[in-house]
């Protein structure tokens, strides 16, 4: 099912993958196509020794993360991967040519400003009636109590934010910005705007969009939202510039951060493929860092209408163009990432009537809690689309809707905020356990679960169970 896109899709991006060499010594070097690669040192060794190693097989190191022992490096040598391996390297992964797009189904559909008014809400935003979204989570009780504590920053690691939407302009933390493209930061406000894609501005403004008496409320209004690019202007994500922004958000400070990605081009990264452990194992040093730090990941389940708890046969990998698709079984070494990595809180999508939004991965054990996704074909059985019943937030230009796990992230990272402005000692454990033991349960379907033909799928478990874990968040609930 994974092949189905769908409007706002979770970030299909990537994190690509290369063949683990051997040690060597080092031959002739033959030049070539200048390359990028994930050069990792032992678990807990610096990376002097892998540099050297670096240098000595024809490459320029590019970026160091000594906090986890994982260097970026470049090289034309042909032959860099098996040059490199030795002592003080663990092992390569070359990066390129691997990624894949944001996934869009439908093109985002912007609002038309003239045919709305003012609905007279207390929180007097224009749009509100049109955000059943926040409704559904009991928003409006939550600002009642507060709106956020602006000390809270987001860490929006996405395609970079509009930073002079009206409703975002006074929500960005221009100092704790970056774009981590090619894996190296650069804090210029060029640098980390968004460029050929909304979707990080969308994602921005379900968390935080501003109470000031225009378009839209977003469900932590008092916070700051941290621009942290990670997708290039073609769309794509690599393994450099995920690592690098997991990095920065824990170094400066950031309690939570929203994924609305996973880590591609094979839609579930195993650990025992040497083509793919490199990656595992670098983005899994990065993300303990993160925790270690205080920082809390925030993740979409995906948008394949797939049970991450179960094996399955994958027959549409790689996705991205780069090579022949292969037919592989999905065991319990490959999991999706950043959704399945420990400590990682991974949310499902639900729409209007807090059922699971046809396209939502799910799986019992892997989704922690579910939140609004929109799902526009619930009320036709997926004959047509409703599109007000997709999530409504900020976009260049203006405002728009848009559906997706990409969409449920944000409004649990929103809640997450909440619930550390109003219990700021909290840690990273126990605000991942707060946003379970605060949510709302929801009761799997009986049966085949089939809204929208094509996409049938099984719910099990009981309170907590594989389509909403814990239940919907509640912002409400957080701030008592």
């Amino acid at each position: 099912m994974r092949n189905h896109k769908v409007i706002g899709a979770a970030s299909a991006v990537a994190l690509a993958v290369g063949l683990v060499g051997t040690a060597a010594a080092v031959p002739a070097a033959a030049a070539g196509p200048e390359s990028t690669y994930l050069v990792l040192a032992p678990q807990g060794a610096n990376t002097k020794a892998a540099a050297k190693r670096v240098a000595a097989a024809g490459g320029t190191v590019v970026a160091s993360y000594d906090q986890i022992g994982v260097l970026v490096a470049s090289s034309t040598n042909t032959a860099f991967e098996t040059s490199v391996v030795g002592a003080g390297v663990q092992s390569v992964a070359s990066t390129d040519g691997l990624g894949t797009t944001l996934i869009d189904d439908e093109a985002i559909e912007v609002l038309d400003e003239s045919a709305l008014e003012a609905t007279g809400d207390p929180t007097a935003e224009p749009y509100w009636s049109y955000q059943w979204d926040m409704e559904q989570i009991d928003v409006p009780e939550a600002h009642a109590v507060t709106t956020g504590d602006p000390s809270v920053v987001v860490g929006v690691l996405d395609s970079g934010i509009d930073y002079t939407h009206p409703d975002l302009a006074s929500q960005v933390a221009y100092d704790q910005s970056a774009s981590c493209l090619g894996g190296v930061v650069d804090t210029d406000p060029a640098a980390w705007r968004n460029t050929t894609s909304s979707h990080g501005t969308h994602v921005a403004g379900t968390i935080a969009a501003a109470i000031n008496g225009v378009g839209i409320a977003g469900v932590a209004p008092g916070v700051k939202v941290a621009s942290v690019k990670v997708v290039n202007d073609d769309g794509y994500i690599y393994p450099e510039a995920a690592i690098c922004a997991y990095l920065w958000a824990a170094d400066h400070g950031m309690p939570i951060t929203n994924n609305s990605y996973y880590i591609d081009p094979w839609e579930f990264n195993c650990v025992n493929d040497p083509r793919q452990r490199p990656v595992w194992q670098a983005v899994q040093r990065a993300l303990s860092y993160s925790q270690s730090k205080g920082t809390l990941t925030v993740a979409s389940a995906g948008n394949s209408n797939v049970d991450l708890q179960h094996k399955f046969i994958d027959d549409g990998s790689p996705n991205d163009g780069s090579g022949e698709v292969e037919t592989r079984e999905v065991n319990g070494a490959c999991r999706d990432l950043p959704a399945e990595a420990p400590g990682v809180v991974t949310v499902s999508a639900v729409g209007p009537t807090e059922q699971k939004s046809y396209y939502s991965s799910y799986g019992q054990g892997v989704v922690d809690v579910t939140a609004p996704g929109g799902d526009t074909r619930f009320r036709t059985g997926g004959a047509s689309s409703t599109i007000t019943d997709a999530v409504l937030s900020t976009v260049p230009g203006g405002w728009g809707w848009s559906q997706g796990t990409s969409m449920a992230g944000p409004h649990a990272a929103g809640v997450a905020a909440l619930a550390i402005s109003a219990h700021p000692d909290m840690k990273v454990g126990q605000l991942a356990s707060f946003l379970e033991r605060t949510a709302t349960a929801l009761e799997c379907p009986e049966g085949v679960y089939e809204p929208r033909p094509g996409y049938p799928a099984t719910c099990t478990g009981g309170e907590r169970n594989g389509f909403y874990g814990a239940g919907n968040v509640n912002a409400f609930n957080v701030v008592q």
